[in-house]
């Protein structure tokens, strides 16, 4: 068990479908196969984070395969930096709905290391659907506090999650590598010429960031062409959907079919003492 308690952070044992650490502190696994460690206290909302629609159109939308240039970019990078672990704690931070962190998983399966995978995300709806994936331990918990002792992780995988610089670093062993997935500055470059009456580039930063040395920059990008449904699940799954004008939104919707560029830069940082 990678989790530990979010109230003590002492190890949680699991008996049945119960989890409780030495403290008597218990939490229930759901049936989907998920555990909530999310504390009253630190949610922000009644039901924080993406919704259930949200992610079915992300999930529709990821699976079919139309950003598996970014999910292979992100595997290839963790077999480079994971190639003498043979049996590497992979931490995926603010999971969504666990398409890069079970594809993750399963290259270095496929490359015959024996990774021990978790993934949290804020959304229950989200943990939900990433426990299904199975070959993860998933949990309900925010990235502001991460459910995980100090140390734990070898490699750490963000993919446009919040980034708390503190805790990213606190759970990673020293030597350990964290892998930042960011929008490149022409990112969805097509969709936001119909969105925006003047669209704008992402800014392309070089951030430093406490206990980490940064290692290196991959920089991926393609044209994509998608048609109908698949439109309106491209929009759902990015922060335009809740930021987006009506009449922008109209204009979206009533496109038959999209052409845009896409671009993730991938940030390789090394942790240090």
């Amino acid at each position: 068990m990678i989790f530990c308690c979010p109230l003590c952070k002492k190890e949680l044992k699991e008996t049945g479908n119960t989890l409780r650490c030495k403290n008597g502190h218990a939490f229930d696994r759901a049936k989907e196969g998920y555990i909530n460690l999310l504390l009253v206290q630190h949610k922000h909302a009644r039901a924080p984070g993406d919704s259930a629609e949200m992610l079915a159109s992300r999930r529709r939308f990821l699976e079919s395969g139309a950003y598996r240039l970014f999910s292979d970019g992100i595997n290839e990078l963790a077999r480079e930096a994971l190639h003498n672990v043979k049996e590497p704690v992979v931490l995926d931070a603010g999971c969504g709905e666990g398409y890069y962190g079970a594809r993750l998983a399963g290259a270095l399966r496929a490359d015959g290391l024996r990774p021990q995978a978790a993934g949290f995300d804020i959304s229950k709806a989200a943990a939900k659907s990433a426990a299904k994936r199975g070959g993860a331990e998933i949990a309900v918990a925010s990235c502001f506090q991460v459910p995980v002792a100090d140390g734990r992780a070898d490699l750490q995988l963000s993919v446009f999650a919040p980034i708390v610089p503190g805790e990213l670093r606190r759970v990673m062993k020293p030597g350990g590598r964290l892998v930042l997935a960011v929008p490149g500055p022409e990112h969805l470059w097509g969709m936001k010429e119909i969105l925006y009456e003047k669209p704008y580039k992402n800014e392309r930063q070089e951030t430093a960031y406490p206990g980490f040395a940064f290692e290196k920059r991959i920089v991926l990008s393609d044209v994509l062409r998608v048609k109908g449904g698949a439109v309106r699940d491209l929009f759902a799954m990015t922060p335009y959907y809740w930021k987006t004008p009506r009449a922008g939104r109209e204009k979206l919707e009533g496109c038959a079919e999209l052409e845009t560029s896409i671009a993730f830069d991938l940030l390789c940082y090394k942790a240090v003492e």
